[in-house]
């Protein structure tokens, strides 16, 4: 079975391939020129290539990364095959680099899968290979394959550095993460959320430890009240574990290349005196609440096929009869959120390529009381969202919701590239969907990614200011 099963993954991945590269030769064909963020990545790398590796762009905002693994695969190939002239680097050979991440991400999400349902019988091949299909034309990651931005390599080293950490290869995943913060510097959130994994496996043995001890052993060990006594008990134990000088040598033991990582961002940030390295004042931080709002709508979104079913809404509202209280402080937290803390970055805007762009102009623009009342979807989406993990043990789910808030709170920007890895890592850890979900959810994945690069492509538009051609894009 298990032979048939690499068989199957190994005609989806040809396949797979082979249909991104007659999409990638008609994205080429009628989009020669860098495009958007390209107008800064390309000219980059070309100076790499040329081996000017102390020329720099102050609009880059990102590290070399991206530019440094293109000129590690392409410069082989162009001595191999002996090219000279303008192919080489040239703007679509720089943009197929991201196909061969494609590629490797399609792999590193079937390892995942594997991995984390390794419980699961072997008549569940099926749906390992599909989900890890279905995951990899993810239509936000999968748009990008075809330009030449850093999401694809990226996720890449993400997808691998966590890997590696589910492995208990620590030494070689704090090294992949290193790579992944090359690409970008927030990457160094999830590099510390494989820690923060290695951490949450520890707390879990000390917590099923503890409760073993006592008598009311029968109940399950996770199952903690949603009250305030339950998040003393759970604030008690994290600070007991925390001052424990043996649990934190056990836990320093196992994850010290992570803490070296981290140490070495934090004296790239002194240095840098910041965490990006270009166009400064157009990427600050800020509490931007409700970006957390919209990752959940967005999670909800395209997670509908395999994370809402009618027993689930029927739950919420059973834990809204149960908890009124609750929910409506949770509500009135997020209304004063919303209120306080609503940014709007200039990028979004002023730029009308972008799909997000619209999504504000209709929406969010519509009324100014709209944001208001999205509120309860939120609530919704979110509860949505924790149920969907609920299998994952409480400080593994800890651990990546103050991962979550790190990664998307801080950004002033609207950006649904940045909710690539954080969907990602929700999705791989829901439980296995049956095979007709995962249908559904590829189909959905696949009708998203023909329109958008159907209207990448075809629908065209100009600047009144400007000649050059203008296209729709995430």
């Amino acid at each position: 079975m298990e032979k048939f099963e690499g068989y199957v993954f190994t005609a989806l991945c040809s396949t797979n391939f082979l249909v991104s590269c007659l999409i990638f030769s008609k994205i080429t064909r009628e989009q020669r020129d860098p495009y958007m963020d390209e107008i800064f990545h390309v000219p980059q790398a070309q100076k790499y290539c040329h081996g000017k590796f102390n020329e720099w762009d102050p609009m880059i905002t990102t590290l070399p990364g991206l530019y440094l693994a293109s000129v590690g695969v392409i410069k082989p190939v162009v001595w191999l095959a002996d090219l000279t002239g303008k192919v080489v680097c040239s703007t679509a050979m720089l943009r197929f680099v991201n196909l061969l991440f494609n590629c490797g991400n399609l792999y590193l999400l079937y390892l995942i899968i594997c991995k984390l349902h390794s419980r699961e019988k072997t008549q569940a091949a099926s749906r390992r290979v599909l989900s890890a299909l279905s995951l990899s034309t993810f239509p936000v990651l999968y748009f990008f394959n075809f330009l030449y931005y850093t999401d694809a390599g990226s996720t890449f080293f993400i997808l691998f550095t966590y890997l590696m950490t589910l492995y208990g290869c620590h030494k070689a995943s704090a090294f992949l993460g290193v790579c992944a913060v090359l690409f970008r510097q927030t990457n160094i959130i999830w590099v510390a959320f494989c820690a923060g994994t290695v951490v949450a496996s520890k707390m879990d043995e000390a917590w099923k430890t503890e409760h073993a001890k006592k008598r009311d052993d029968k109940a399950s060990a996770f199952q903690v009240p949603l009250s305030i006594s339950g998040a003393k008990k759970v604030t008690h134990f994290v600070l007991d574990f925390l001052t424990s000088p043996g649990h934190v040598k056990a836990v320093l033991l196992v994850a010290w290349p992570y803490a070296a990582v981290g140490l070495g961002f934090l004296m790239f940030v002194v240095l840098n005196d910041g965490i990006v390295v270009g166009d400064r004042t157009s990427h600050e931080a800020c509490l931007n609440f409700p970006q957390f709002f919209y990752f959940f709508s967005f999670a909800l979104f395209f997670s509908l096929p395999t994370s809402l079913c009618y027993y689930r809404v029927l739950r919420f509202l059973q834990a809204l009869k149960k908890q009124p209280l609750f929910f409506l402080s949770v509500t009135g937290v997020c209304l004063l959120l919303v209120w306080k803390f609503s940014y709007v970055h200039k990028y979004l805007l002023a730029d009308n390529r972008h799909f997000p762009f619209y999504v504000w102009k209709r929406l969010f623009q519509r009324h100014e009381l709209v944001r208001f009342l999205l509120v309860p979807a939120y609530v919704f989406a979110g509860w949505n969202f924790m149920d969907s993990i609920k299998s994952r043990s409480l400080f593994w789910s800890l651990a990546f919701l103050v991962c979550l808030l790190a990664a998307t709170v801080p950004q002033k920007l609207l950006e649904f590239r940045y909710f690539i890895i954080p969907y990602l890592m929700y999705r791989l850890h829901m439980p296995l969907p049956s095979l007709p979900r995962l249908l559904v959810e590829f189909l959905l994945y696949t009708v998203v990614n023909a329109v958008t690069l159907y209207i990448f492509v075809n629908k065209t538009f100009h600047w009144p200011d400007s000649t050059a051609t203008q296209r729709f894009m995430w």
